[in-house]
């Protein structure tokens, strides 16, 4: 991951004040806004501020903020759910894969060009590094890949040994819901350009929608040797 930059070094060289940053950022990820809204928000405070300069802000700075925010998460539950959704690229499907266990909590996602066996497997493998054990069990759709991908991955690696599958649309509701949260978010941004864009951006959206589930050890921001969140 590499060590983080302290937040002088991080704002270092910017034209506008680090608090205008952070703000644009974090509205943006939080509300249904445009760029070009907050481009209209910020004028109102006398900032004229382009919004292909907020874009940039949100490209530089979601994946710092997400590091350091990562370093006070809590550990979800082992029992999840996992789905997948749509969004548009360029006038092109791509697929969010995402998962939350039994209390609702976000266990991991992650942005696909493709809907396939190999782009489950990769989804279970990045959760599998955040979470840093396998859940007992998954819960999924009627979808075949990922069934295939749950029942080939053990053979890839011992830690998935013990997780049961299981097939419910019932217990998967739990997740369709909390798809409205992104989907709400990501609606007003009129689409995604550019596939490694839109997959910086849901990494916002995820990290605003973690915070608000309370899903990190805010008690621990008292130490002394760790970079406190910003966003």
């Amino acid at each position: 991951m590499g060590e983080l930059k302290g937040m002088k070094e991080l704002f270092a060289g910017r034209h506008f004040d680090r608090e205008i940053i952070v703000l644009c950022v974090r509205w943006y990820l939080r509300y249904k806004l445009s760029l070009r809204d907050l481009v209209a928000m910020m004028a109102e405070r006398g900032l004229d501020i382009a919004h292909t300069t907020i874009m940039r802000w949100v490209q530089r700075y979601v994946p710092e903020f997400e590091k350091r925010w990562n370093g006070y998460a809590r550990r979800s539950g082992r029992s999840w759910r996992v789905d997948e959704t749509y969004l548009k690229v360029r006038g092109r499907w791509v697929y969010l894969y995402r998962a939350v266990d039994r209390d609702g909590n976000i266990v991991d996602f992650r942005l696909s060009p493709k809907r396939d066996v190999a782009a489950a497997k990769a989804f279970f493998r990045k959760a599998l590094r955040t979470q840093l054990r396998a859940p007992v069990s998954i819960t999924l759709d009627g979808y075949a890949a990922s069934h295939r991908a749950v029942r080939e991955i053990p053979n890839e690696d011992e830690a998935w040994k013990r997780t049961k599958l299981r097939s419910s649309k019932y217990l998967n509701n739990l997740i369709e819901q909390d798809y409205r949260g992104i989907k709400s978010r990501t609606r007003p941004m009129l689409g995604f350009k550019n596939f490694d864009y839109a997959a910086i951006t849901i990494t916002g959206v995820e990290l605003l929608h973690r915070i608000r589930k309370g899903q990190f050890a805010l008690h621990r921001l008292n130490l002394k040797d760790r970079a406190a969140p910003a966003i």
